[in-house]
Order: C-alpha cells, then structure tokens, then sequence
C-alpha cells in the first residue's frame, strides 16, 4: 500500500471530486460513514460518546458520525472548540444539520470557558483537527488536549491525533497532542503512525477506505510503502511440478563462533524451512558436532580453526552467501570478511558481527556488492551510519545509507523499515514484541538467504523475508503469547507462514 505525503491526499481528495464526480460534501458523507462503521465496533449504546470537533473538515467528518449516531439512538454530545471565527463550508453545512436534529446535544466552547466533565466510562470521539496540521498546538486548544487527555477515557481519534503532524512529528509539543487508544486513519496510513515515539499517542490505527479515485492512487509516485500481503503475492514464485533441489540454489552461511553455536544453527533452519535447496554452513571446529546434529538437512563446511571463522574459501559454487551471526569481532575474522568482499560479486546478506566488523572498517563500504543487504538492529545501524537525534532521522539517515552504497538496509523493530538503493522504503505490518527475543534476526537473515538462492532479487527477498519473518512470529504469538515466543517457534511456524501466502487466507482467524 503506498503512503502519501499530506499534500498528495489533498491532491487526491481534489482529483477524486472533479473526476468521479462527487460534491466535497457527499464525500465527507461518504468518508464519515465508513468511520462510524468502525467506531460503533468500540462503543455501546450504554457509554456517552462525546465528539470534540474543531472548524475544519475533520471535524466536518466529526459532526457526520454525530448525526449518525443520534440516529441511532446513541448517547451522544458534541463539543465545538471556538478557537476562531472562521470554519470550513463542509463544516458549517454539517453544523446546520446536526443541529436540526440535535440541538441541545451541541456545546460551543470558547476560551476561558468551563470545560464540560467528562467520566472515566466515556468515549471521546478526537475530531479537532486532521493530518493537515503545520504548526504544534498552543494555548487555548492546547488545553482543551490536556483536558481531553487526563480524562482517563477511551479516545479515538479521526484520522490523526489532533496536535500530531501527518508527515512528521518529532518537534512537536508533547504535551498539546491527544492520547489516543485508537486511530482511524482514512484511506491511507499517514507516514508519521509509523514511528515508536509516536505509538502513545496512536495507540491502535486501522485504515477506513473511503475509495478515493483509483486512477490517481495508481499514477502517484510515492517514496513510502506499507508493506502487506497483496504485495507480496505480486512476486511471489510458485514451484514447478518437475523441479528438483537443483533449481532452488545452494546457499552459503558463515556463522558462529565457541559460545555462540546457536547462531548458526537458528539461521541454518530458517535458510532451509524459507526452501533453499541446498546449504552449507561454514562454522569453526567446535561447532561440528552441533550442527550434524541439530541440523543434519545442511551441508558442514569445518574452518581450521576450533573457535572463530579464518580460513579463505571458493565462494563460486554458491549461489548466495549470508555471514555474520555469531561470529564475533576476531582481527582473523575481520580479514576472512574483507576477503569475501573483494572476492563474491553477487549480492552479500551481512547481519550481526559483520556489520560491526565492517562499522570498524567503514573504507570496505565502496566494495560492498551493488544490491547486497544489511540486516541491523537500531545499535547496529547507529554504528554504521551515526547517530540520529530521533525515529524520523533515522530513517532518513537508513535512505541515505541505501542510496549512497546501491545496497537494501533492513532495520528491524516494530514496523521493520526495509530501505531502498532507489530512496523508497517499506514498512512491515507483520510481527509482534513477542519477537524481540534472542536469535530472532539469525533466524531472519537465514530466511532471507534462503529466498536469494532461490533467484528472488535482493528487493524481493527482503520484503518476503521480512514479511514472512513477522507472520510466523504473529502464529506464534497467536498461540502462545509474547513472553514465551522463541526463535526456534518463528522457524517452526514458517511453513503456515507461507501457506497463507499462498492460498490467501489468514492463519490469525
């Protein structure tokens, strides 16, 4: 799904009114009704709900869902906050007949006016202002927010939280944006409820589609993409009745090192459940063991020395290589990874170790193969590419990172980023924080290994990896809960993982 810029939807919001056709105000109607839909799913006819409109067309839709509401025989009071003279035509029209119905149901409030009570059991309907806000919340609205905020009821916002801003947000007023529990975001994801700092004020988001014109949806150029499973489904490849092992490649992973066996063992069983058709482990002696048997399904190629990775290999037989969990930091490992560089032309997955050693090394940067992938976590990335002073730099400082070096930069967390050499970025919508366990990122860049060797490109692999990465952690989760997911749980689920792909269903209902 692709994510516009605030200034792309109202592009949208014009071109879909002068070419469906359709008057502002029968889409407003249209808009407001399937968010009533939805907000009914959170409310009973036992609770107040009280509506918190500013003058705009946000709160236009606020006043929509009022109306529908009362006809419902909801409960319901609506605030208008009287922060100016002025207000929008859609506005006022929605005024008008909200108030033919239900007058004494509408309290304007000015400044210095009583606040009206509002108790703990109530739903606050956030309708104050929508994602086209440019500059933070002060004053009189201000404290109307810290109201609405202290009020310890459930809160679902319209669109956005009111105070947040729809294309960025780190420089706001913490204090002057609303809590919300819930977030109905129309027609598209807004980049800014991507974000962990912004997750207090979001809280749940769910897109309500108001079917905007496709026409312009499919032309736009866009540089943020939600990553969902109809994307994935679009390059998803399908095996032939005759194919034999042959045909989905031969892996290499060069992994751990004496204590951190585990590493490789985890990335081994994802590389092979994610269907490459062959591997080989490279590992030092003291692993030999471990692998034949927690893995007997992949090839063991045994390093000279007992404890870490050294000795030169012949990359050319394999068809993709991944290096780096549990290798550790050794000056002789750090030789073995400058040589790979210079000698493996094909796309490289590095992940844990090997992106410190190369954080040490930034000179090897220029010898990376064009379209390989780094896999960091947020520390790792720091030590790659520096410091960030919060989420939104950080992801512009991954896509400088990308572009600089022609490489695809997956920084995991909540809404894993997978940034691209061409400036676009991905964000998954699968995943949990149950997997924010150990072993879960080997067991990551072992799926997308696998994908590689099976000729998926480096773009498509790390989407799929990803995305399948985060469904099984989901089916685990699902399950299980949180706090007992493990990396060996991710793994297991994997097969379900990619059966819902294929068949298009849900494995969480």
């Amino acid at each position: 799904m692709k994510i516009l810029s605030i200034e792309q939807i109202r592009q949208l919001d014009t071109y879909t009114i002068q070419n469906e056709p359709i008057k502002s105000i029968d889409l407003m109607e249209r808009s407001a009704f399937n968010c009533f839909n939805s907000l009914i799913k959170y409310v009973d006819k036992k609770q107040k709900i009280i509506i918190y409109c500013g003058l705009g067309n946000n709160a236009g839709d606020g006043l929509v869902i009022a109306r529908l509401l009362v006809q419902k025989n909801y409960n319901v009071e609506v605030c208008i906050i009287r922060y100016s003279d002025k207000c929008s035509d859609d506005f006022e029209i929605n005024y008008k007949r909200l108030s033919d119905i239900a007058k004494n149901k509408i309290y304007n409030i000015k400044e210095n006016d009583k606040f009206p009570e509002i108790n703990k059991n109530d739903i606050i309907v956030d309708a104050i202002f929508g994602s086209g806000l440019t500059r933070p919340v002060k004053g009189f609205i201000s404290n109307v927010i810290e109201h609405i905020n202290d009020s310890k009821a459930k809160i679902v916002s319209l669109d956005i939280p009111s105070g947040m801003f729809g294309d960025m947000n780190s420089s706001d007023i913490c204090k002057s944006i609303v809590k919300a529990d819930y977030t109905l975001t129309i027609q598209f994801p807004k980049y800014s409820l991507l974000f962990p700092e912004n997750n207090k004020y979001v809280g749940s988001w769910q897109v309500i589609p108001i079917g905007l014109h496709p026409k312009f949806i499919k032309s736009v150029e866009v540089k943020n993409y939600l990553l969902e499973s109809d994307d994935i489904k679009k390059f998803y490849k399908k095996r032939n009745k005759f194919a034999h092992k042959g045909n989905f490649g031969h892996s290499l992973l060069i992994s751990g090192s004496y204590g951190k066996m585990g590493a490789a063992v985890l990335s081994s069983r994802a590389c092979l459940r994610a269907g490459a058709g062959l591997l080989t482990t490279h590992i030092p002696k003291c692993g030999y063991e471990i692998m034949q048997v927690a893995v007997p399904e992949a090839m063991v190629s045994i390093d000279s020395d007992y404890k870490i990775i050294t000795d030169n290999l012949d990359f050319s037989v394999y068809k993709a290589i991944a290096v780096g969990p549990g290798i550790g930091k050794d000056k002789l490992t750090q030789n073995f990874l400058k040589m790979l560089i210079e000698n493996f032309s094909s796309p490289i997955v590095f992940d844990a170790d090997a992106i410190n050693i190369i954080a040490d090394n930034k000179q090897w940067l220029s010898s990376i193969p064009n379209g390989s992938i780094f896999t960091p976590h947020p520390r790792e990335f720091e030590r790659l590419a520096g410091k960030s002073d919060n989420n939104f730099h950080r992801n512009e400082l991954q896509r400088e990172f990308a572009k600089k070096y022609n490489i695809y930069v997956v920084l995991k967390g909540a809404n894993t980023a997978i940034a691209c050499p061409d400036g676009t970025c991905y964000f998954n919508t699968t995943g949990n924080p149950g997997m924010a366990t150990a072993g879960s990122g080997d067991v990551l860049t072992g799926i997308i290994l696998g994908l590689l060797s099976q000729s998926y490109n480096p773009k498509e692999a790390c989407l799929l990896g990803v995305y399948i990465h985060g469904l099984a952690g989901d089916i685990t989760a699902k399950n299980n809960g949180f706090e007992s997911l493990m990396a060996n749980d991710i793994i297991n689920n994997l097969g379900k993982a990619f059966c819902s792909v294929i068949t298009n269903r849900s494995p969480l209902k």
